[in-house]
């Protein structure tokens, strides 16, 4: 609780005046990082605090994330959830001591981690007990918690919220459709979101189209109104309230 209290003041004086002024905030982080060098490093070029995640179980995670941090980005785990597969995956039925083993054997092939994620985990995110073992563990190492929603019946926020934890919520999935016409129309909608309810946070892929999109979008988000934060930011402007797609009344439907 004190990690999110300390967040919550230092950065909220800062984006306090913006936000009276009624601008609107995005976050983008691009998931699946750290299988291919070519695609991580074009990913590390885009412009702006676009958050890296990246998987444990790949070739290039940890050289990677070293380098993302060098490169002044945030790092986060993308910690693989069933129905993920893989030595660091969590499944239903795992005891939480070997839950616990793969998160501290995938949090150190990932340095320098400021977070996690969710990969897949459309089951394992609704487990109510390990989602609150989670939580508390992510405070007690002072780490943030973005839930993916691969699932509307995710209780992984609520968990969070009832924790404490400095989390949010994604809004927008950027490239369930890999063109260039259908991630720009994604892209489209999270700025009318994030113009509608203050703040927008997407994920997207490493995918050919997904970057060509956001190499060309990114520079022109500051002349649509909208100022691209990072993720610690923007856990500070949500306050850890769940947003009207997610809750009502700023808590979290499946609580």
């Amino acid at each position: 609780m004190r990690y999110l209290l300390c967040l919550l003041f230092c950065l909220l004086a800062g984006v306090a005046h913006a936000a009276q002024a009624g601008k609107a905030y995005m976050s983008i982080i691009i998931d699946d990082l750290g299988q291919n060098p070519e695609r991580d490093s074009r990913t590390l070029a885009l412009p702006g605090p676009v958050t890296m995640a990246i998987m444990p179980d790949t070739p290039h995670a940890t050289d990677f994330a070293r380098q993302a941090h060098k490169a002044g980005k945030t790092v986060i785990l993308h910690m693989p959830m069933d129905p993920a597969e893989g030595p660091y995956a969590w499944h239903p039925g795992l005891p939480i001591e070997a839950l616990a083993r793969r998160l501290d054997s995938a949090l150190l092939k990932v340095p320098y981690a400021a977070g996690i994620n969710n990969h897949m985990g459309s089951r394992m995110t609704a487990q109510r007990e390990p989602m609150a073992w989670l939580m508390g563990e992510l405070q007690r190492r002072h780490l943030f918690f973005v839930d993916s929603r691969t699932s509307a019946a995710t209780v992984a926020a609520a968990e969070a919220q009832a924790q404490g934890l400095a989390h949010v919520s994604r809004d927008v999935f950027l490239d369930d459709v890999r063109t260039a016409e259908a991630i720009t129309q994604q892209l489209q909608q999270g700025i009318a979101l994030a113009h509608k309810q203050g703040s927008a946070v997407l994920i997207g892929h490493p995918y050919p189209q997904t970057l060509e999109v956001l190499e060309r979008e990114l520079p022109r988000l500051k002349n649509q109104g909208i100022e691209l934060i990072r993720l610690k930011q923007m856990i500070a402007v949500r306050s850890n309230l769940a947003m009207p797609g997610h809750g009502r009344n700023g808590r979290y439907s499946n609580r």
